[in-house]
């Protein structure tokens, strides 16, 4: 791996109560070895980056996507929620090929590298090929194979989820990292849900389920089970000594949050798509009360449209300062950390990313600050939490490997992506 040597950036750590400061950051053999006010190359072969007006940053952490979704982008908005999936999503989906999934995710993984995530979860179908494209791409993923259990299909599903788990786990230089992924309450029976908790709790493998994202959803569970869906999962024992990321968790009420107290794992936070299918606002403010790590993903272009991490963090905010009226609720540095370290917890890696120490991984971003949105330089914090977009990042890191300088893709080209999309979209919406 090269050895690279970032000159002259302010450096914003994202450790807790730490404040930003300029110096150098070195790299080497895919890890931070030392930051400090100035430091000199000590050979010819150290790639040099000269970040003066360059904010640097952990890399962003999507810690809920399904990024093959890409695909189908802007071809279903502004419809109502069971309209958009099923008349919509749920037909062009399954016209997807192993293929489209390769070239729909490669297409997110681009808008994410250009836009400054670092690593993302995702939960979709042929994650062989979502697998790929991660190992092609450079980016840094958590993997899981969607298991739904309302039809018999003979195993299929656990079969390929624990395939993904046993090739992928720890590939593409420790990369990629998997999780068993019950899709939803509502989609998962108790028996085969129990079943699933079990595997994972004894070979302790994280989960990963969407949670109440809907007041349908709770409308089912509460139908079915006469219990709510965090209640449901709670007496089921899938939050017993697992590691668990709750995507969405949007209708939860008291005592929902308290049987989430203490558990290992969290709540990805996906505001955009969440107001953008009018789902409503998660009690975010309410989770971090009861010390439940929160983090922040975009969910799928097809809802979200965006795969901008920026764009997730100005609505978490200004979401919750509107929900109380009050706008001291969940300020600039406290949202930052969720789309980073916070969201590096859900992923259960926060050993190796989310903050920029010495010793950890180098996945981080360099934010372009000589642009009238971005000055003057007053708080950091502030400034890129309300004001930075995904096209201000110039260069962004994974690994120790540069996989964007000066906004140019170094590793996956832009172009045959965009031609390959573009024909795979049309295909798969066409005539709906």
């Amino acid at each position: 791996m090269k050895t690279l040597l970032i000159k002259g950036c302010h450096i914003m750590t994202m450790v807790e109560k730490e404040k930003p400061w300029i110096g150098d950051i070195l790299i080497e053999n895919g890890r931070i070895v030392r930051m400090a006010e100035a430091i000199e190359a000590s050979a010819s072969t150290v790639t040099v980056i000269e970040a003066k007006n360059r904010i640097a940053m952990p890399g962003l952490i999507n810690a809920h996507n399904h990024a093959s979704m890409s695909l189908l982008r802007a071809f279903s908005d502004d419809l109502k929620l069971m309209d958009w999936l099923d008349k919509k999503m749920l037909p062009a989906e399954a016209r997807m090929t192993r293929e489209d999934v390769y070239w729909g995710t490669l297409l997110g993984i681009a808008e994410m590298i250009a836009s400054g995530t670092t690593a993302f979860a995702d939960m979709y179908v042929h994650m062989d090929a979502v697998a790929e494209a991660v190992q092609d791409s450079g980016i840094r993923a958590s993997l899981t194979r969607g298991l739904v259990f309302l039809q018999d299909d003979g195993g299929r599903r656990m079969t390929e989820a624990l395939d993904l788990i046993d090739k992928w786990s720890g590939a593409a230089d420790g990369r990629i990292t998997t999780m068993l992924g019950p899709h939803a309450p509502y989609t998962c029976p108790p028996q085969p849900l129990q079943e699933v908790s079990a595997l994972a709790r004894s070979r302790q493998i994280p989960l990963h389920i969407h949670l109440a994202e809907t007041r349908e959803e709770v409308a089912k569970v509460r139908e079915k089970y006469n219990q709510t869906p965090t209640e449901y999962l709670h007496e089921l024992g899938m939050f017993h000594d697992n590691h668990v990321l709750l995507a969405h968790a949007v209708h939860l009420d008291l005592e929902d949050i308290g049987r989430l107290r203490g558990m290992r794992g969290g709540v990805a936070h996906n505001p955009v798509s969440n107001l953008k299918l009018g789902c409503g606002i998660a009690p975010v403010t309410e989770l971090l009360s009861q010390g439940v790590t929160v983090g922040m993903g975009t969910d799928g272009a097809g809802s979200a449209t965006t795969l901008d991490m920026f764009a997730e963090i100005k609505a978490a905010s200004w979401m919750q300062k509107l929900h109380y009226g009050d706008p001291t609720v969940l300020p600039a540095e406290q949202v930052l950390r969720m789309a980073t370290i916070e969201s590096a917890k859900l992923l259960h890696i926060d050993h190796e990313v989310g903050t920029l120490e010495v010793g950890k991984r180098a996945d981080l971003i360099l934010i372009d600050t000589n642009k009238p949105h971005l000055s003057p330089l007053h708080d950091l914090h502030s400034l890129i939490a309300y004001s930075a977009t995904g096209a201000d990042v110039d260069t962004t890191i994974v690994n120790g490997e540069i996989l964007m300088r000066n906004r140019e893709l170094t590793l996956i080209s832009w172009e045959e992506i965009q031609r390959e999309a573009a024909v795979r979209a049309k295909r798969l919406v066409e005539g709906l």
